[in-house]
């Protein structure tokens, strides 16, 4: 009989301790600070990879992706510029595809939504006519929070080596 009491207390304080921990967790800031960056991250990779990929005989879908994945400035860039672009992309048949390597949020404000995202991404260019070019860069952009979710608000090449300066 002790010993059923005893196993018993020690079930109610294990029930309590493990209630208690997942009250705590379900409750902690620095989660939901964590999905944030997890999904500041992601959107802004994917942004990075849409703004770098771009195939002539899809071009409009390429374009409407860039115009999605874009807010703010850089998108009236793009939607200013769109058919000066799209001549461009359609005389020189060119095909652009990205591959993110890896990405990292630089910096992340949830109440101003607004995140900094550093993405290295190797890029493969082909032309009609020889072979294809490869070229790997690191891009810094901006992300802002929208209602739809967070979009690429500035976008440009990272300093490398010597240049950072």
């Amino acid at each position: 009989m002790l010993a059923a009491l005893a196993l018993a207390l020690c079930a109610a304080g294990a029930a309590g301790w493990g209630g208690w921990q997942r009250y705590q967790a379900a409750n902690d800031d620095s989660a939901s600070f964590a999905q944030a960056r997890d999904d500041a991250l992601a959107a802004g990779e994917q942004a990075v990879q849409n703004m770098n990929t771009l195939d002539h005989k899809t071009l409009e879908q390429g374009l409407d992706s860039w115009e999605q994945s874009t807010t703010g400035d850089l998108h009236r860039q793009l939607v200013d510029g769109r058919d000066a672009f799209a001549r461009q992309i359609t005389e020189a048949k060119t095909v652009s595809t990205a591959r993110v390597l890896s990405g990292a949020v630089t910096e992340l404000d949830e109440r101003a939504g607004r995140a900094g995202v550093m993405v290295a991404l190797r890029v493969t260019v082909t032309a009609p006519e020889g072979e294809p070019a490869v070229k790997e860069s690191r891009l810094i952009g901006s992300l802002t929070r929208t209602s739809e979710g967070w979009k690429l608000s500035a976008l440009g090449q990272a300093p490398v080596g010597a240049t950072a300066g």
